[in-house]
């Protein structure tokens, strides 16, 4: 099956798009300039759908090496027939070809290969036939060294046909379709460990049994953690005996001594070879399909955070809280560069608030300062709660910024380099201020799955989770646009086309040579060729520019096609930028070319009228109930003010500001029926929330939505 062919089975995209865009990506073009700046040979795909075409493309070629590697080993046995080889070449399916393939692995030493080995092959095709009419005497001829018996040499036989029912196709599908379709999953506590602690967090899976193919992801992860860490044994399980009489249908045609033997065979075959195979992987496709969801999941918490409203350009005053240890505070400058910083001590032991607000007054007026970020840790409300008290002689916004990771980044090598004078305390402080001002160039400098907004993230297919995540940020940052001259290297790193090691060479260039004034600069970064300027200079912008259109989305490919624009409008192409009425009046089928169609055009027109929008929302201030400070203070019917903190399949945990999160359940997100959370909640949105329930031992809290 063609490439082309495979891909619109699994996706239904048109013929046309789906060429163009393997074509595209097969001369190296990334997946956010592809959907940005080749709309007109994809078709007008988004992101999505050329991620579509990303991964079963992948899924193609994996197949098709598989099947480069099994036609080798058959040729190499000198078995393959052109039969045999025209069915490999024809399979659109990996686990088919692993069927087909099956008879022919090379395997261990089996009961099947032992019996062949003392000569009872023969014997075996006998019973297969349901021909033989003395069967004692048939096998008394098989009697040798090795089989000692008539019953060994029946044995051994059975053996033989145990491993042929094994491998046919077809049985395999109809026992397959069975698990598919009935499959029960069941668990059993591990009675030695029921009294753990750790156990307790599986109880409800101590005595489980459930449908496999309708289980919930977070469930089946759930179940397969507790049998990992050895608190239960799982076994999926299908009707026995409906499955054996559809085997038995297919084989037997006698009622004879040879039909005994076979029933026996096939009741062996099933117990000890298809059930084990067949279960592990019906358990293996439910674990995928969880991983899928729940990849899913924690990709679109990611791109909601990532894209979380920044508050810009502000001096900032930044505080990671503590107790015995201290308040970490300091001051970032409008580029986020640490100008100040200090530990202070308001709370116990030292107490000593009074000196605390001193300081912290004289530092909101000595450097300016315009927003005061504290992150949401240990002692995140009695500093919350200090800093409102205090008066300053200006406007400052107080906000509560997520610690998420940010102790991975404060110990990392990237803080390390940025810092390298200073502790992991300092640094951390300086990651929540900058979270503040700008939460995606900061929040990428972490590994994303510390960031903490998924579900079972660690159980997940890694190698997938993170190929998943990576595209998440790459499409993020790129929507949201980099400017060349303040980006760090993580943040640069995943600019379309740059990657790390242009991302190093791009620093190095601004630190000797000062501030690029044009995307032409750019060019002359060392390694940086045609290529990566091509995919990567619509997304890095210039502020301040002497060409307006290096500050914004326009690609320097269709710049002459603005200057023309402008030409026949008789004004600059400043005059352009920003002028609703008269880029309405511009008729754009004067401008289509072979390459730039009307969807191009239309791209650009609005890039002018609105260069450089970043489609973030500005950050909001927000406070929590003062007075919940812990989950004794909450009670059934309160309403408070929260933040969803994480979105699952399940229902979205919110932030009141105490220790614990509270659950908002799929079910109480509304009166109606909802399937999808993410169509209810956003990441980081305000809402507010009535407490339903509080079960102050297990520490949980049951909330609804107040709509």
């Amino acid at each position: 099956m063609q490439l082309f062919n495979f891909i619109q089975s699994k996706t239904n995209l048109p013929s046309k798009g789906i060429e163009n865009t393997v074509q595209l990506l097969n001369e190296d073009c990334t997946i956010p300039f592809i959907s940005r700046y080749r709309k007109e040979q994809t078709g007008n795909l988004n992101e999505v759908e050329i991620g579509e075409i990303v991964k079963f493309k992948s899924q193609f070629e994996e197949l098709e090496k598989r099947k480069v590697t099994i036609l080798k080993a058959l040729e190499e046995q000198e078995v393959l027939t052109a039969e045999l080889k025209q069915k490999i070449e024809a399979t659109t399916d990996l686990t088919v070809l692993e069927d087909i393939y099956l008879p022919f692995k090379k395997k261990r030493k089996t009961k099947a290969e032992t019996a062949r080995k003392n000569g009872l092959e023969p014997l075996a095709k006998m019973i297969m036939s349901q021909r033989v009419n003395d069967l004692e005497y048939t096998a008394s001829k098989y009697i040798n060294k090795e089989v000692k018996t008539i019953e060994t040499a029946l044995e051994g036989a059975r053996f033989i046909i145990a491993e042929w029912i094994n491998e046919r196709t077809d049985i395999r599908n109809n026992v397959r379709y069975q698990f598919n379709k009935f499959a029960s999953i069941t668990t059993k506590v591990v009675k030695d460990k029921i009294n753990e602690e750790k156990a307790q967090k599986f109880k409800d899976y101590f005595e489980w049994s459930e449908r496999l193919n309708s289980i919930p992801s977070h469930r089946i992860l759930a179940i397969l953690r507790a049998e990992k860490e050895g608190f239960i044994r799982i076994k999926v399980e299908i009707d026995n005996e409906r499955a054996l009489s559809k085997i038995k249908d297919r084989i037997i045609h006698s009622n004879s001594n040879c039909s005994q033997q076979l029933s026996m065979a096939i009741e062996d075959a099933y117990k000890r070879l298809l059930m084990p195979s067949l279960s592990n992987e019906a358990i293996s496709n439910a674990k995928q399909k969880a991983d899928d969801s729940a990849i899913q999941v924690f990709a679109k918490n990611l791109k909601q955070l990532l894209l979380g409203a920044p508050l810009g350009e502000k001096t900032i005053l930044a505080i990671d809280p503590g107790f015995r240890t201290g308040c970490k505070v300091v001051c970032l400058n409008a580029q986020g560069g640490l100008e100040y910083n200090e530990t202070l001590y308001p709370h116990a032991p030292k107490n000593d608030a009074r000196g605390a607000m001193k300081k912290i007054s004289s530092l909101v007026d000595a450097y300016k300062i315009e927003a005061i970020a504290i992150g949401n840790g240990t002692a995140s409300r009695e500093t919350e709660q200090l800093i409102r008290k205090m008066r300053f002689n200006k406007d400052v916004e107080v906000f509560v910024v997520s610690e998420a990771g940010a102790s991975i980044y404060s110990a990392s090598k990237i803080a390390r380099d940025e810092f390298p004078n200073y502790d992991v305390t300092v640094r951390g402080a300086v990651s929540i201020g900058r979270r503040l001002a700008d939460p995606l160039a900061e929040l990428v400098k972490i590994d994303a799955k510390s960031i903490g907004v998924g579900q079972y993230q660690h159980d997940v297919d890694q190698a997938k989770l993170k190929t998943s995540l990576d595209t998440v940020v790459e499409s993020c940052v790129n929507s949201v646009g980099v400017n060349i001259n303040t980006a760090s290297v993580s943040l640069l790193s995943y600019v379309s086309g740059i990657g790390p090691k242009l991302a190093e060479n791009i620093i190095k260039y601004r630190d000797e040579n000062g501030a690029f004034t044009s995307r032409n600069d750019i060019k002359k970064v060392a390694r940086l060729g045609n290529k990566a300027f091509e995919q990567g200079a619509g997304f890095l912008r210039i502020k301040n520019p002497n060409n307006p259109l290096d500050d914004s989305a326009v690609h320097p490919e269709s710049y002459v096609i603005v200057e023309k624009m402008a030409k026949d409008e008789g004004c600059t192409v400043a005059d352009l930028i920003g002028n609703k009425e008269l880029l309405q009046k511009i008729k754009l089928e004067k401008y289509c070319t072979k390459t730039v169609g009307i969807l191009t055009l239309k791209d650009i027109l609005s890039e002018l009228e609105k260069p450089g929008l970043d489609p973030r929302e500005k950050a909001k201030v927000f406070t929590f109930n003062q007075n919940i400070r812990t989950i004794t203070d909450l009670h059934e019917g309160q309403l408070l003010p929260g933040i969803v903190n994480n979105i699952t399949n399940f229902g979205c945990f919110v932030d009141l500001g105490i220790k614990e999160s509270g659950l908002i359940h799929i079910s109480n997100l509304s009166d109606g029926f909802v399937s999808d959370v993410s169509s209810v909640v956003s990441l980081h949105q305000q809402i507010i929330v009535k407490v339903l329930e509080v079960d102050s031992v297990r520490k949980r809290i049951q909330l609804s939505l107040v709509k």
